[in-house]
């Protein structure tokens, strides 16, 4: 088992304690298709996070500025301070720069940059979640490309695998007291990996969805945040058009939902 200090401490007890999740899905678009199925993501996603200790704030059918609006004043919650974590849920069509809001057209117009998600709960502009655990799931598509290639076992030297370090910016904020890394304590998982399509049932879903509340909840009694995405992520070695994506994450410690409190 890991030493305590390299798990994230949950102070309050479970009857004072205020978990809050923010979860957003856009159903219904102006000039997108309708993401039919989505409702069952909904409904599979709140269960799971009520059961484990979070009240739900649910959103719908949101412009790209609408989503803004609504993360800045979900990170603005008092009940933030004796909350030990939170979940950030996002659910809709995608490109790979971000999430499609509901007068989507293309590419470029009524997207939410992810980078908008960190910026609005890092460590400057979120204080109450200083230190705490920030979970982001992200269900879209990511690009038009299907996410399997054919792969031959010629004994043609391998091309190098391009570099997957993630840029992460070192800009620390100066404070009277301490400095704190302007961002940290993020776990994120997309549904797919960049430029790749993410797969939803029109009846029960998001594969990626279903998959995810599978293992949280047969899991979350014994295993860490990460520990959990990975279980996902190996989920779908059997269906090589998906894979689901750990990124931007800047956990130091680990997380665990039921730490034996």
């Amino acid at each position: 088992l890991p030493l305590p200090s390299q798990i994230y401490p949950i102070h309050l007890p479970r009857e004072t304690r205020t978990r809050r999740a923010l979860l957003v899905c856009n159903v219904e678009f102006e000039h997108l298709s309708r993401r039919d199925g989505a409702e069952a993501d909904v409904e599979g996603m709140t269960k799971l996070l009520e059961g484990l200790g979070y009240v739900v704030h649910i959103h719908r059918n949101l412009t790209a500025q609408g989503m803004a609006t609504v993360m800045k004043d979900f990170a603005a919650l008092e009940e933030h301070r004796t909350s030990d974590s939170t979940f950030l849920v996002f659910m809709s069509h995608g490109v790979r720069a971000g999430l499609c809001g509901t007068k989507s057209r293309d590419e470029t117009t009524d997207i939410l940059h992810l980078d908008t998600v960190y910026e609005r709960f890092n460590n400057k502009h979120c204080r109450l979640l200083l230190g705490k655990p920030k979970v982001v799931i992200f269900q879209s598509c990511r690009g038009v490309h299907a996410g399997s290639v054919m792969v031959s076992d010629s004994a043609a030297p391998a091309a190098p695998a391009p570099s997957a370090a993630h840029a992460i910016p070192a800009a620390l904020e100066n404070d009277a007291i301490f400095e704190v890394h302007l961002e940290s304590d993020f776990a994120t998982l997309h549904s797919s990996t960049p430029d790749t399509i993410s797969w939803r049932n029109p009846v029960t879903g998001s594969l990626f969805i279903q998959r995810l509340v599978e293992e949280l909840r047969n899991r979350a009694c014994n295993s860490d945040i990460q520990e959990i995405f990975r279980r996902v992520q190996y989920s779908f070695g059997t269906f090589p058009r998906q894979m689901p994506a750990q990124e931007r994450t800047t956990m130091l410690r680990k997380f665990y939902l039921f730490p034996g409190h």
